[in-house]
């Protein structure tokens, strides 16, 4: 039976950071490491899975393969000692486990930020390299088909994926509610810390990613960011320009007083609505420049709420998410069991071929083409009709896993052991 599917998995569940970039996989990498899985270990249906909070090694092998592809990514990276990070992975091995985890990583279950949306397409991706390095058999077609259906579920029949639930999701969700109406909106981002960062990928995902400016104290940083992200950036030196130039300004600057200050905003003299976001604790835009003109200024607690809110809507909906992956899974499994029946069902329509074909080369000669082909007809479907219930009882069997007895019988009764598993037309 096809009971072994297995993972090694690397997430924000138990490694921190430092961990977590130390072993992650670029595209090349992610390819490069199907290749030399397929080349080294005696594994199928591969699948890697490397975001910035997890990589994760799926795979179909008899026997368990952990600690060698824990070493074969220390290879990869070219760290000499991985051992010594081993307690950071977690091993799923029995066939059960791993499949759920999948399940429940796709649909974001598993996610810092629950209901994540990138992490359906990060999967697509991670599928569609092992389709195209040949690294994916049919059980493997059969498992991401079955998540990309139920994933499709969890959109359409939950409020799962609903809202943004983290503060840089919302911070890019108010950005579209506040220049809904304008064309083009310039955005500038101050300040580049952690929240500043992911609120750079965020935008560079939607569709503000071509007027996005960012900047930073540290220019170096800011450029690293910008050739990631492909976005705009100047140096600190030339903000005042860019701020008259632009429609939403994001700070998260760090610093104990503020650093946008009144007498700053009156200079640029502002001549129609210009948004301010403030996502830095403590705040860097001074709690009196709303009181200038044609300025607006939404705080963290602004966004938090906003995030809270879709993030207690996504909690509200984990039970119905979790009872669709559980049909999903309870149909993907009847699959597998059928999978272990396959063989026997075409070398049993084979073996009533063959005496079909054996009774009709008897008769040849004496019939026209039209009797001929008659006979073949009714023929095929006496066999059709013959086969239907030993092949509906083996299916049934097999859910109550029962389907061994019923193989063996069948085997001996027709002697199928000498047959191919294919029918031979």
């Amino acid at each position: 039976m096809l009971h072994n599917f297995k993972a090694v998995s690397l997430s924000h569940k138990k490694a921190p950071l430092a961990i977590r970039e130390l072993i992650a996989l670029d595209e090349t990498a992610c390819k490069q490491f199907l290749q030399m899985m397929q080349t080294y270990l005696q594994a199928t249906d591969i699948l890697i899975l490397s975001t910035c909070n997890r990589t994760e090694v799926y795979y179909s092998a008899e026997e368990d393969l952990s600690a060698e592809i824990v070493k074969l990514l220390g290879v990869s990276k070219g760290i000499e000692n991985i051992s010594q990070y081993f307690d950071f992975f977690t091993i799923l091995n029995e066939h059960t486990d791993a499949v759920q985890h999948l399940f429940d990583v796709s649909m974001g279950l598993e996610a810092q930020v629950v209901g994540d949306m990138q992490i359906s397409n990060q999967v697509k991706t991670a599928y569609q390299w092992s389709a195209d390095n040949n690294t994916a058999g049919p059980f493997l077609h059969r498992l991401m088909h079955a998540i990309f259906f139920t994933n499709k579920r969890v959109v359409q029949e939950t409020s799962f994926r609903d809202g943004a639930a983290s503060t840089s999701y919302a911070t890019v969700e108010l950005v579209e509610e506040l220049t809904a109406d304008m064309h083009e909106p310039k955005i500038l981002v101050v300040g580049l810390g952690e929240i500043g960062a992911d609120v750079c990928r965020n935008l560079a995902a939607s569709a503000f990613a071509r007027n996005v400016t960012i900047t930073n104290r540290t220019l170096a940083k800011a450029q690293i960011l910008a050739e990631e992200c492909d976005l705009k950036v100047i140096p600190l030196e030339e903000l005042v320009p860019a701020m008259k130039e632009a429609d939403v300004i994001i700070s998260s600057v760090a610093m104990d007083s503020p650093f946008f200050t009144t007498e700053m905003i009156k200079r640029l003299d502002v001549l129609s609505f210009k948004f301010f976001i403030d996502l830095s604790v403590p705040r860097s835009v001074a709690a009196d420049v709303e009181n200038i003109p044609g300025v607006l200024v939404y705080n963290i607690d602004t966004i938090q709420n906003k995030a809270t809110a879709a993030l207690q809507q996504r909690l509200d909906a984990i039970p119905q998410v979790k009872a669709i992956i559980a049909e999903s899974i309870e149909s993907f499994n009847d699959w597998t069991k059928e999978m272990m029946v396959s063989p026997t069902i075409h070398k049993l329509k084979n073996a009533l071929e063959t005496i079909r074909q054996e009774e009709m080369a008897r008769y040849l000669k004496k019939l026209n083409p039209e009797e001929l082909k008659r006979m073949d007809d009714v023929t095929k479907s006496i066999m059709q009709k013959i086969i239907k219930l030993p092949v509906l009882q083996l299916k049934a069997a097999c859910k109550r896993g029962e389907a061994e007895t019923l193989i063996d019988v069948l085997n001996d009764l027709f002697d199928l052991e000498k047959q191919p598993e294919e029918i031979q037309h």
